[in-house]
């Protein structure tokens, strides 16, 4: 996507702000979020015990105008762009689909939420036929954190590390071990943001038995599986949207073991490391992982 100017809002594809005809007035929800918490009062006295506070959908509201002087008919188009992008049968009607905000502020690069375009609102018409439009714009961020416009990429060879364990026969003198420079291994990652990151992975076959760990964490996914050659399985922890897919369409997450948590398994801010290991003959398995860094303020 585009790059975009400062104050600049693209929702659902649909550019707003300054060089655009919809320029904007007001933004509203795009500070913390609001809380979802579990408090329980106290049952013989005063005040209530505190349980876990979560976080709820960010709601930002956009009040916007179309302005095409002179211009009727292009100001409802526009209008009927944005009708159109909350209308999409490809979000509205699929569990768990989302779209995209992406806006730009002074002194940050673009950033995105992700989400449903749930409100656009004509708040007047009077003056349509001289291609004013009024609009109260409203987008769900159901994830409530801010991620990175550019998404990172690796992929990842298989890891023997873990299955060279000690010496094979015969040994020939002199013998000398050595520790490898830990720089040079591929599996760094960094999450330039200050929240935990959700990455996305593929494991190429022919592979049997993957499992991908977070060193730092520790937190792993495994998987009880074989994969033929061309075979894939993706596995997707962003929230909304966890699963695990054989093939693009084949439901694979009865195969992760009873340890592996997709909700827990993040990638923190700074640098970190990922590694897999899996049985596979032909050393030809590849792991991708892509992520976008993630923000808890704009």
């Amino acid at each position: 996507m585009p790059e975009l100017a400062e104050w600049q809002i693209e929702v659902a594809g649909v550019l707003l702000g300054p060089g655009t005809d919809i320029p904007v007035n007001e933004v509203e929800g795009l500070g913390a979020p609001e809380f979802r918490t579990q408090d329980v009062e106290n049952p013989v006295g005063d005040g209530a015990f505190a349980g876990v506070d979560l976080y709820g959908a960010r709601t930002v509201r956009i009040e916007a105008g179309i302005r095409t002087p002179r211009h009727p008919g292009r100001a409802l188009d526009l209008l009927a762009r944005l009708q159109q992008a909350a209308d999409d049968p490809a979000v509205r009607t699929t569990a768990g689909a989302q779209t995209v905000l992406r806006l730009r502020w002074p002194g940050r690069p673009t950033r995105r939420l992700y989400g449903r375009l749930r409100g656009v609102e004509a708040t007047s018409t009077a003056k349509a036929l001289h291609g004013w439009i009024p609009l109260a714009i409203e987008f769900a961020a159901l994830d409530p954190r801010f991620h990175g416009d550019d998404a990172s990429a690796l992929t990842l060879p298989l890891d023997i590390s873990s299955d060279a364990e000690g010496f094979r026969a015969p040994l020939v003198a002199p013998i000398t071990t050595g520790t490898a420079d830990p720089s040079t291994r591929p599996g760094w990652v960094i999450n330039e943001g200050d929240a935990p990151a959700w990455p996305a992975l593929r494991i190429t076959g022919p592979v049997t038995n993957p499992r991908v760990w977070h060193v730092e964490t520790g937190r792993t996914l495994a998987l009880s599986l074989s994969l033929g050659v061309g075979e894939y399985v993706d596995i997707d922890t962003r929230p909304g949207t966890r699963w695990v897919l054989r093939n693009g369409s084949g439901n694979a997450a009865p195969a992760l073991s009873a340890a592996s948590r997709l909700d827990l398994f993040t990638i923190p801010p700074g640098r970190s490391e990922i590694r897999w290991t899996a049985s596979d003959y032909t050393n030809t398995a590849r792991a991708a992982l892509t992520w976008r860094s993630a923000w808890t303020a704009l």
